[in-house]
């Protein structure tokens, strides 16, 4: 995890209500200083710095199933600016130059390790550091309001879009745990991460010879049924077993 301290920034490992703090580079075996925090007293920031953030589009089964979409034969995805990033308990914001419906979307992100660029599946895991919870916050009615040309960038990458957090975990089964993303409280979407057309391995391996993944990058693996739009003022939690729970407030 990254968090912010009497005006500083840096590394920490969750440990219960305490963070132990580390000093280092997060991909490059960084080192504990001795120092512990109260969970309580730290800003939580967003748990790695992207160079990019990747999304997959259509990639559960159950999800293409009910909307009648084909399987998919590559990894369809598209790209979140870098200043659309938000940490765990950061405000989302209605966009300024946008006053339509804003859409949740939990889901698992892939953290990068180390540079990946035309890596086999069977070396991609190698590439992975961890995983993350995300919503891919959208602006529901850019997509096709205009027929020639879907935004898929410009209603991704809003400021506050792009949240993830709040830790990185390591060794995550992913083949056992599920999404669940609850609205104002209440459950609206629980998946199974099993139910994956393209599971993480597969995701690094296609993606990287389509473009160099470095250290930090992220992959949002997609969503599965339940996203739906929210309404101002309501509290958003995406909790993933084995990570934790991301919690942010839409402010409308």
């Amino acid at each position: 995890m990254r968090f912010r301290h009497g005006g500083r920034e840096a590394l920490g490992r969750l440990d219960g209500d305490q963070v132990e703090v580390f000093t280092g580079d997060l991909f490059a075996s960084p080192e504990p200083t001795g120092e512990r925090l109260p969970v309580a007293e730290i800003e939580w920031l967003i748990p790695c710095l992207p160079g990019k953030m990747i999304g997959l589009w259509n990639n559960f089964n159950a999800a293409a199933e009910k909307n009648g979409w084909g399987r998919p034969a590559e990894p369809l995805y598209f790209l979140k600016a870098a200043s659309s990033f938000a940490a765990h308990g950061q405000g989302i914001r209605q966009p300024a130059a946008y006053d339509g419906r804003v859409m949740y979307e939990g889901e698992l992100a892939i953290v990068i390790g180390r540079t990946a660029s035309a890596v086999s599946v069977a070396d991609a895991p190698s590439c992975i550091f961890g995983y993350t919870c995300a919503n891919d916050v959208t602006a529901l009615e850019l997509l096709t309001r205009d027929p020639s040309f879907p935004q898929w960038t410009r209603a991704k990458s809003f400021d506050t879009f792009g949240v993830f957090g709040p830790v990185i975990e390591t060794d995550l089964d992913v083949a056992s745990a599920s999404v669940r993303t609850r609205v104002g409280g209440r459950e609206r979407q629980n998946y199974p991460l099993a139910d994956m057309t393209f599971p993480p391995a597969e995701l690094v391996s296609r993606i990287s010879f389509d473009m160099t993944l470095h250290p930090g990058d992220v992959i949002l693996c997609g969503t599965s049924v339940g996203a739906l739009p929210m309404k101002p003022g309501t509290a958003v939690e995406v909790e993933i077993d084995g990570i934790g729970v991301l919690s942010n407030v839409y402010a409308g």
